[in-house]
C-alpha cells in the first residue's frame, strides 16, 4: 500500500514556498562547502552543563569562537546568552548562530499541570495555548528550543516519567503532541515568542521492562508501529523541529545507535527533514549497555545510524575527525547531519535573529498567563468518587484541611520545572481560606511530607475532623517521587498517609481524598474509608484557586482519566486495547480468591485470564471522570454499516444534559477489528469530542472517521486495511457504551 505523507507546520511544501525552501537549501549548500572539516564537527555538538549551572566558561567562550559549538543548554542568564551569541555571530569563521535548549516541559516560570494532567483534560485547544504561553515566556530570558513535548505511550505507572507522559492511548497522544508542536513553534517559527519543539523519546521508552527508567525494551514491529511509534509520526505531520532519542535499547540495539529508527523509520519512511539530538550522554552509555566498545565506537555506530547532534557527552568532537580520516565514514555523510541542522537554525530564523528581537514584549506570569494556568488545572481535576454527593461542598460547611499537599508550594509544581518559583505558588489552604473563610477552615498538616512516617500530629488532625463537618485530605507524592529516575515498584500513598486517613475514618465524617501525584496511585485499601475522590495530578501554579472552585462547586469537572487506573500494582501493565486472548475473563466465569471452595477441583474455576485476587478490571478505566451533573447518550447510529476503503465511518449520535447544571462531557468512539491476520485490540480509541452542555440541552454529535484510518501495522511494518466485520462503541470511558457493527468490502 503506498503511503502518503501530509507536512504542516514549517516544513510544509507548497507552490508558494518552493521558492523559499529552495533559496535556504542554496543557503545551507553554499554555507556547509565554506566550512571547515571541525566547524563541522562542532555543529554537531551540544554543549552546556547541569540544569543548576549559571557561570560561562572561558573554554566553552573560545571553542565557540573557533566555531567548534552548535547549541548550549541550560544557560539560563540572558546577559550570558546574548554574550556568547555574540561571540558565535560576530567572531566565529562562517558567524553560525547558537541553539540555546531548556527543559521547559510543562511551563517557564507559569506552570501548568504535568502533561499526565494536560492530558487528562482531552483538550487540544488548552494544550496548545499552555505551550504557547511556554514558548513566550521561555523566549523572553533568550531560550529558542524546547526539549519538549515528550510523546512517549506508558502503560505502567511504576515509570516516573509517565508524569510527562501523555497517557496510554496512541491515538489522544498524537492529537496533543500536534497541539504541543504548534504551540510552541506556530505556523512560523521565525516569529518572536516561538521556539523549536523537539519530539522525544525515540523510541519505545515509556515500555521500559518494570517501569524501571533507562531499562530495556522488547516488543514486537506491529506493537512498536501501532502503539508506540504512531505520535511521533504526528510529530513529523505536525512539523516537530527537532526529535530526541531515548535512553533504552529496543530489542537489543539502544535508540542512539539505532538505524532502524533513525534511518529507515524517521528519513527513509516518514521524510523528517529536521535534526535529531541524543538524550543526555546516550551516545557515550551505548558503551555501558554492551553495544559499543568505547567512545570512538559510540561515535561510529551513532553517526553511521543518523544521529546528528549529541547532548553533553563528547564522542562526536573526539573522534569524528578521525573516523574521516580511517574511511571508516566519509565528509559527505557528514554534512547531510550538518545540512539537517543548519536546515532548522535557518528555517527558524536564528541567522536573522540571533539576538531574541522583541522579547521585552513577552512577559512572566502576566494575568493572562494565570488565567489559561487556572483554566488548564481546572480541565485537568478527574473526579473518580463522589458517595452521596458529597461534593460540592456547601459555603456552610466547617472544614478540616488536613495532608502533606495542602499548603505544599513546591510540590504542586509538580517534576520538571526547573524555572518554576514556589513563590509564585497559589496554594490550596490559601485559596480555601479565602473561598470559605479562614474561621471555617482548620488546617492540622498531619504529616509534614508525602513520605512522612511519624504519629506525632495524628491525634491533632483527629480533633479537627471532629470539630468540622468534612475533611478535605490533600494526599499524594513530593514532585520528586515522579520524573526522571524516580520509578516507584509501590505506587500506594507513600509515608503514613494511608494510616492517617484510616484514624481520621473514625472520627464519622466525610472524607474528601485529593490526590496530587505524578501518577496514578493505588487506592484501593483506603477507598471504604473515603467519600470521595479527587485526582489533581500535579496542577502547577494556580493549584489552589483551581481546586477551591471546583471543590466548592463554582467550577465542574470535566476532566477524563488518559491512563488506566490499577487496584493494585500487581496489575501492572494494564490498559484499556489489550488484546482478547484464548480465554478472555467476563463477570459470569470469573471466580475470585474468596470464592473458591476449600479443596476446590482444579479445573472447576472457570479457567481464563484475570488474577484471582485483583479480578480482571481496574479501578477505574481509561476515559473515565464524573461530573456534578449527568450526560446521557441515545440514538447513536451508522450512516453507512458497508463500507469501502476509499469511506468514511459516519456516526452521529445525541448526548443530553439529564442533570441540574451545565458541564463538557468527552464522547469517547472506540472500534473493534474482529477478526484479522494478527490479533487486534478489544478497542482502539478513533475519536473522541468534547460537548458542553447546559441543563436540559441536547446537542447531536458527528463523528468521521476515513476507513483508511482503520488498519493496523503488521510484523513487516506495512500499513494494511483488511476486509471483515469491526464493532463500534460510543461510549463515556473506555469500558462503557453500546456496541454497534459495520464491516468494511
Amino acid at each position: 500500500m503506498k503511503h502518503l505523507y501530509f507536512f504542516t507546520g514549517i516544513f510544509f511544501l507548497s507552490v508558494t514556498c518552493v521558492a523559499q525552501t529552495d533559496s535556504i537549501e542554496n543557503k545551507i549548500h553554499a554555507l556547509v562547502k565554506k566550512m571547515s572539516l571541525d566547524e563541522k564537527i562542532g555543529q554537531t555538538c551540544l554543549k552546556g552543563t547541569s540544569s543548576r549551572s549559571k557561570g560561562l566558561s572561558e573554554e566553552l567562550k573560545e571553542q565557540v569562537r573557533k566555531g567548534l559549538v552548535g547549541a548550549i543548554l541550560n544557560l539560563t542568564d540572558t546577559a550570558l546568552v546574548l554574550q556568547i551569541q555574540r561571540i558565535a555571530v560576530e567572531e566565529s569563521p562562517n558567524h553560525i548562530p547558537l541553539l540555546f535548549g531548556r527543559d521547559v516541559i510543562h511551563g517557564y516560570k507559569t506552570i501548568f499541570p504535568i502533561p499526565l494532567g494536560l492530558a487528562a483534560s482531552w483538550d487540544s485547544v488548552l494544550v496548545e495555548k499552555t505551550a504557547m504561553i511556554a514558548a513566550q515566556e521561555s523566549y523572553s530570558r533568550c531560550i529558542n528550543w524546547t526539549f519538549a513535548p515528550m510523546v512517549d505511550i506508558c502503560r505502567d505507572a511504576r515509570w516516573g516519567r509517565i508524569a510527562e507522559s501523555p497517557g496510554e492511548d496512541p491515538y489522544l497522544a498524537s492529537v496533543l503532541a500536534r497541539a504541543y508542536i504548534n504551540g510552541f513553534q506556530g505556523n512560523n517559527p521565525a516569529q518572536p515568542g516561538r521556539i523549536l519543539a523537539c519530539s522525544k523519546h525515540f523510541a519505545a521508552y515509556g515500555a521500559a521492562e518494570g517501569g524501571r527508567d533507562y531499562n530495556t525494551v522488547s516488543m514486537s514491529r506491529s506493537t512498536l508501529w501501532n502503539m508506540y511509534l504512531k505520535p511521533f509520526h504526528a510529530s513529523v505531520q505536525a512539523g516537530a523541529a527537532t526529535f530526541m532519542t531515548s535512553f533504552n535499547d529496543l530489542n537489543g540495539v539502544p535508540a542512539s545507535g539505532n538505524a532502524y529508527l533513525l534511518k529507515d523509520v524517521l528519513r527513509n519512511q516518514w521524510k523528517f527533514p529536521g535534526f535529531v539530538v541524543s538524550d543526555w550522554n546516550s551516545v557515550t552509555e551505548m558503551i555501558t549497555h554492551g553495544y559499543c566498545t568505547d567512545e570512538k565506537d559510540a561515535a561510529l555506530k551513532a553517526f553511521s545510524a543518523g544521529l546528528d547532534m549529541e547532548m553533553t557527552s563528547q564522542a562526536y568532537a573526539h573522534h569524528l575527525k578521525t573516523l574521516i580520516a580511517e574511511k571508516k565514514i566519509t565528509e559527505q555523510q557528514l554534512d547531510e547531519l550538518v545540512k539537517n541542522i543548519l536546515r532548522i537554525k535557518l528555517y527558524a530564523g536564528i541567522f536573522e535573529n540571533p539576538y531574541f528581537k522583541e522579547k521585552e514584549k513577552f512577559t512572566l506570569l502576566d494575568s493572562a498567563a494565570l488565567t489559561l494556568a487556572k483554566k488548564s488545572a481546572v480541565k485537568s481535576f478527574v473526579l473518580l468518587k463522589n458517595h452521596n454527593n458529597t461534593l460540592p461542598l456547601a459555603a456552610t460547611k466547617k472544614i478540616a484541611v488536613i495532608g502533606p499537599l495542602a499548603e505544599a508550594p513546591k510540590e504542586q509544581l509538580g517534576t520538571w520545572i526547573f524555572d518554576g518559583d514556589k513563590t509564585n505558588s497559589q496554594t490550596p489552604l490559601a485559596a480555601l481560606k479565602k473561598m470559605y473563610g479562614a474561621e471555617n477552615i482548620k488546617y492540622v498538616q498531619g504529616l509534614t511530607h508525602s513520605r512522612d512516617e511519624s504519629h506525632d500530629d495524628f491525634n491533632a488532625a483527629y480533633k479537627a475532623a471532629k470539630k468540622s463537618d468534612v475533611v478535605l485530605f490533600f494526599a499524594g507524592e513530593e514532585a520528586i517521587l515522579s520524573g526522571e529516575a524516580h520509578s516507584r515498584a509501590d505506587i500506594r500513598l507513600p509515608g503514613a498517609q494511608e494510616r492517617l486517613i484510616r484514624k481520621l475514618h473514625k472520627a464519622g465524617k466525610p472524607i474528601v481524598l485529593v490526590i496530587m501525584a505524578g501518577r496514578p496511585i493505588t487506592i484501593e485499601h483506603i477507598l471504604p474509608n473515603v467519600s470521595a475522590v479527587v485526582m489533581a495530578w500535579h496542577p502547577g501554579t494556580m493549584a489552589g484557586p483551581a481546586l477551591a472552585d471546583v471543590l466548592s462547586g463554582k467550577e465542574n469537572f470535566s476532566g477524563r482519566l488518559p491512563v488506566t487506573w490499577p487496584k493494585t500494582v500487581g496489575q501492572i501493565p494494564i490498559y484499556y486495547n489489550h488484546t482478547n486472548t484464548g480465554r478472555p475473563a467476563d463477570s459470569v466465569s470469573f471466580v475470585g480468591i474468596k470464592d473458591i471452595p476449600i479443596e476446590a477441583w482444579q479445573s472447576s474455576l472457570g479457567n481464563n485470564s484475570h488474577y484471582l485476587d485483583a479480578g480482571y478490571t481496574p479501578q477505574y478505566p481509561f476515559g473515565y471522570g464524573l461530573s456534578y451533573t449527568k450526560f446521557v447518550c441515545t440514538n447513536s447510529s451508522i450512516e453507512k454499516n458497508t463500507l469501502t476503503v476509499k469511506d468514511s465511518l459516519i456516526v452521529t449520535l445525541s448526548v443530553s444534559n439529564a442533570g441540574s447544571r451545565s458541564g463538557i462531557e468527552t464522547i469517547q468512539l472506540y472500534v473493534q477489528d474482529v477478526t484479522a491476520s494478527l490479533v487486534r485490540p478489544v478497542r482502539e480509541l478513533k475519536a473522541f469530542a468534547q460537548v458542553e452542555l447546559k441543563a436540559g440541552e441536547t446537542k447531536t454529535v458527528r463523528f468521521a472517521v476515513a476507513v483508511s484510518e482503520l488498519g493496523f501495522y503488521n510484523n513487516e511494518g506495512i500499513y494494511v486495511i483488511e476486509p471483515g466485520a469491526f464493532n463500534l462503541w460510543v461510549a463515556q470511558d473506555a469500558a462503557g457504551g453500546m456496541k454497534q457493527s459495520f464491516e468494511i468490502k
